[in-house]
Formats: C-alpha cells, structure tokens, sequence
C-alpha cells in the first residue's frame, strides 16, 4: 500500500471526479482481504462521503472481471429496486466512473482502486448474537437471491476459479501438503488428519452436482453478516455489499457460509475452543429470515441441502486457512504468527460441533420449508 495515503485518496477522488476536496477520511480494518477507506468529499457547502477501496490483486487475479461483474449485478438490482419501487442512495451500491467510463481505476502496476457511494445511517455487525439481526440478514441474503433469479449468469465472470469447489479446495490442500514448501506440515499433522478423515463428507454437494440434483445460481459467496449493511434504527437490511464473488453457485453455499460466520457461538479466529459451537438459535433465525425471503425460489433439493452448505463451508474454511498457513500466509490478513493455524483449530472445532448436530439443523430448515 502506498506510504502516504492521503496523497493517494486525492488522486482516486479526482480520476472518479468527485467534486471537493477531502476533509476527512479513516481505514475500515473490518475485512481480511481488501484495503478500504472511508472518506468524505466537500464542495462548497455541501459535503458527500465515499467508500474507496484498493482491491487484493493478489486475491483477484483480474480486478477488471471483478468490476465486470459488479456492474452488471449491481444495475440489475437497481432496476429491479426501481420496478418495485425502491430507490434511493441507502438501498444500492453504485460505483463511480472514470472519464473514460470505467468503474475501476488502476494507479499504478498493483494498485487497482474503486470508489462507491457510501449508506449512511447505517450499521453491520462483525459479530452478531442477537436473533433479530440474523433473521434479518438471512432476509437480506434471500432477497439478494430472489433479486437475481431472473439474472443471465452466463455474463459473469468467474472471478476465482473453483472458489466454492470443495473438492477441488481438498484436492490443492493435500498437494500443498505434499509439497510442504514452507516447512510447516509437522505441526499440523493432526488438522491435516482430521481433514483427510471429512474428506468424503466435504465432497457431498459436489456429488450432488455432478448428479444434476442442484442448480447453479448467481451468489454472493461470501455471505458473512457484516457483508449486510442494516438500518441503524429498524435494523432493516438495506443492502448487500461486498459483491467480489458474486458468481455462479450453489444457495447453500451462500446460506452456508452465514451460518458459519454467526451461528458459530465464537469468533473465526477464537484460540479458547471450548468456546466454539454452534448456536440453533441463531441458526433458525438466518433460516428463517433466508427462506422465507427467497419465496418459492428454493427447490426441494435445495432445501434439504441448506444444512449440509453450513457443514461443508465450514470444513471449506478450515482447509482455506490452513492452506494459507502452511504456504505461507498471502492470501488472508494475519495480525499475528500463526494467526491461520488458530483459524483453521476454531473452524474445525465448529465444523465437529455441527456433524454433531447435523440432525437438528436439518430438522429446523424442514420445519421452516413446510410452514
């Protein structure tokens, strides 16, 4: 990242033509993979804020398909928004254009900017263990499923190849563990083991696939409450953000990948595993919220697969981590050494805690589909 980075928000600012000069601007520390800042604009009088965000090259291999994909989900919505009657700064994402009519701005080799409309007023939650706020995402993330229904998913890019591909995430893990390039297999041969034992399991949504029993939609896939920016009063879900991955999958991945995050009774990266576990309080609620807001979208199949996605995303994560730690920690943010290793433990010990409950989380999305 650049070393002087109010020099750099003022360049990004000018090339999206944003009026005014910066007054105020801050990091947003919350996400693990892009650099964003908030910064507000004034011009004259009036004063608007930004999100502006450097995006992860590293991660994204080519931010212009990113981009690609982002326009055109995000102005399908704002179509959709506006057939239904829904309009106004606080219910879409828009991204900004350069002169030349990009959404995207590249400052330099490796520094690939973007700058969007900020939703004032509003809230999302890193962690959240109150009930109301994951029925209401799982009412965002059903919404966002229903909105694009009608979407052609053959436009998108597929922005990270087999980046819900459990089999495919298992197959690159265990080769990496082969190679050991880092040197750091020794002291995870236990997470390896526990890994290669779920290996079939993990590989369960695939087996349905390949059979034809589930359909591919456009998802968000990476489904995490704080990618759902909520009115600060009503806690209504405004919009949904962070639209990187928005891909073709499968809804339990998307609905999966929610539970993971916020069911889980502890933080993604909490080293006190008797902490971790699954609440089924929480996890009605997001079912709930998610069903119910997808309407008649869902098919029988995938019902029945919703509790299976929550399992296999959180088995997916813990090979997603270790993976990173044993070649070499690029792909996730780290605050500390072996800041992976402890993500992958909280993982596996959530994924354990859910085998152990698997009959109950299915029997709570049957209840819920049969209302």
């Amino acid at each position: 990242m650049p070393m002087n980075i109010e020099s750099t928000l003022r360049q990004v600012c000018k090339a999206f033509r944003i009026p005014g000069e910066i007054v105020e601007y801050r990091a947003l520390t919350s996400g693990n993979i892009n650099s964003t800042y908030y910064v507000m604009c004034q011009d004259g009088q009036e004063k608007k804020d930004y999100l502006v965000q450097c995006v992860n090259a590293y991660v994204f291999k080519n931010p212009e398909r990113v981009m690609h994909n982002i326009e055109l989900v995000t102005e399908h919505i704002r179509r959709k928004n506006a057939i239904q009657g829904i309009t106004g700064r606080r219910t879409r994402l828009h991204f900004h254009h350069t002169a030349e009519g990009r959404n995207y701005y590249v400052l330099k080799e490796g520094e690939f900017w973007r700058l969007s409309n900020f939703i004032a007023d509003s809230v999302s939650f890193d962690v959240a263990d109150d009930p109301k706020v994951l029925k209401m995402a799982g009412k965002a993330f059903g919404q966002f499923a229903r909105q694009l229904a009608d979407f052609d998913a053959s436009q998108l890019f597929e922005t990270i190849p087999h980046f819900h591909d459990t089999r495919q995430r298992l197959e690159t893990f265990f080769a990496h563990v082969a190679e050991d390039s880092c040197g750091r297999c020794d002291e995870v041969r236990e997470e390896i083991a526990v890994i290669r034992a779920a290996y079939d399991f993990g590989c369960r949504l695939n087996v349905m696939v390949d059979r034809g029993e589930l359909p591919l939609r456009v998802t968000h896939n990476d489904t995490k409450t704080n990618n759902v920016l909520f009115d600060k009063d009503t806690l209504e879900p405004l919009v949904v953000i962070d639209l990187d991955t928005v891909m073709p999958g499968l809804a339990a991945h998307d609905f999966g990948d929610t539970i993971r995050f916020a069911a889980n009774t502890a933080a993604e990266d909490e080293a006190d595993l008797s902490k971790v576990s699954l609440d089924l309080e929480l996890f009605r609620a997001f079912a709930e919220g998610y069903i119910v807001a997808a309407g008649g979208l869902l098919t029988n199949a995938e019902k029945e697969s919703l509790a299976l996605g929550a399992v296999t995303i959180t088995l997916e994560q813990a090979v997603r981590f270790l993976d990173d730690y044993i070649t070499g920690d690029k792909y996730f943010k780290t605050r500390y050494p072996g800041h992976n290793l402890v993500r992958t433990r909280c993982q596996l010990a959530l994924f354990q805690d859910m085998i152990d409950k698997f009959d109950e989380m299915n029997a709570i999305v049957q209840e819920i589909a049969d209302k």
